[in-house]
């Protein structure tokens, strides 16, 4: 007598409803529904557990809670995402995705009801505010300094690299940008200068060292500011430079000779953005500048936020604003915008170094993070560089000035 395998149904019906299949896919008990296509990734699905996770949560989700807690594997990351974002299956009757349904459902059976893996986070409070902000941001970088340094350049700057002005390293492609970004705020000896989302201080250091100011950096992550403030230290700039764990909202009003704000804007919010920039005009004297730098998104369809697998396990509550949401906001504060210029494509090339750095120290990484967050990690790096590529998302550097 045959052994019939658990999985025989549901292998059988992939291959009847889709008989155009541009994947692979291999299951636990050893059923093989083959791609049709030469090159196609290949899905493993380790355990039924990883069925049972998109039926609880069908889409991206699901997909990435099986991929953490390792029930579900591939084995090219890349076409992956291709096949997730691109394929466009035939359109199934009723009856076929009754029958679809049924044997995922009867092949997951055996791994019961899933837990979402312990890294999940779900916030509570209101969204946006100074207390749910500092828990988001702490759940990203509290992976720790050593875990960045293994993907970042030396200067640990965690933002968009320009390669299109000549730059052939990480390392080029960051000073690059961090001189660009000075040469947009104008900077002269002596100026003060605010870092909002200040990071491990790259941009406070670089400017406080080539352009001669004093800059005051903020961060709601205090292992970041620890680092920031010691490498200010090493570099001898602590007469000029001052990391300092804030909230932009907490600052007392002063008046700063530019402010550059690198990768931040991003976590502030729809619902925030108006209060934002209007904080940062009052911070800043009449006739000075604001570099924004941030992620925007292009698709007005994208699935909601709270079903995306980077603000559960990556980016809580991040929120990239459409360009014309932050003109406006900028607008309604008083600003007025004399510069915009667009980065998508030095932001994916960014991205492939990162995925591939990290890719080289799998192991170290593993060791600093464990083994679901770095697969997180991963999986996020390609999704982010997959977001670029396709235009999904891009990046836009906004120079504005107030008023005099």
């Amino acid at each position: 007598m045959a052994l019939i395998r658990a999985s025989s149904p549901l292998s059988r019906e992939l291959q009847r409803v889709f008989p155009s299949r541009p994947f692979q896919v291999r299951f636990w008990d050893g059923n093989v529904a083959a791609a049709t296509e030469e090159g196609a990734p290949t899905f493993y699905i380790r355990k039924p557990t990883a069925l049972a996770h998109f039926l609880a949560a069908p889409g991206t989700l699901g997909l990435g809670r099986a991929y953490v807690d390792g029930s579900l594997a591939v084995d090219d990351l890349d076409g992956a995402f291709v096949v997730v974002d691109e394929w466009e299956p035939p359109a199934l009757g009723l009856g076929d995705r009754a029958r679809l349904g049924l044997a995922i459902a009867a092949a997951a059976a055996p791994g019961g009801l899933p837990k979402r893996p312990g890294l999940e986070l779900i916030l509570r409070g209101e969204r946006h505010s100074a207390e749910r902000d500092a828990a988001a941001v702490r759940y990203h970088y509290d992976v720790g300094n050593e875990f960045f340094a293994l993907f970042l350049d030396e200067s640990m700057t965690y933002s968009c690299a320009i390669f299109s002005r000549g730059a052939k390293t990480l390392e080029e492609a960051q000073r690059a940008k961090l001189e660009l970004i000075a040469g947009k705020l104008e900077l002269e000896p002596g100026m003060r200068v605010l870092d909002v989302g200040c990071g491990w201080g790259s941009f406070a250091i670089h400017v406080a060292r080539e352009h001669g100011v004093s800059v005051l950096g903020i961060t709601l992550s205090e292992q970041q500011a620890a680092l920031a403030r010691r490498r200010v230290e090493e570099a001898g700039l602590s007469d000029s430079v001052e990391i300092r764990v804030s909230d932009y909202r907490a600052l007392p009003r002063a008046s700063f000779d530019a402010i550059a704000s690198i990768g931040m804007a991003e976590h502030v919010g729809d619902s925030q953005i108006d209060v934002y920039a209007g904080t940062l005009l009052g911070l800043l004297r009449p006739g000075g500048l604001l570099l924004n730098h941030a992620i925007a998104a292009l698709d007005p369809d994208a699935e909601p936020l709270e079903d995306l697998f980077s603000t559960r396990y990556v980016f809580p509550d991040g929120e990239p604003l459409p360009l014309s949401r932050i003109q406006l906001a900028l607008e309604r504060a008083g600003f007025h915008t004399e510069h915009v210029e667009g980065f998508r494509e030095d932001y994916a090339e960014t991205l492939r170094h990162w995925a591939r750095r990290l890719d080289e120290h799998i192991g170290e990484a593993e060791a600093l993070a464990g083994v679901q967050r770095t697969r997180v990690w991963r999986l996020y790096l390609r999704a982010a560089r997959h977001g670029f590529t396709t235009a999904l998302t891009a990046v836009y550097q906004v120079r504005a000035r107030r008023p005099a």
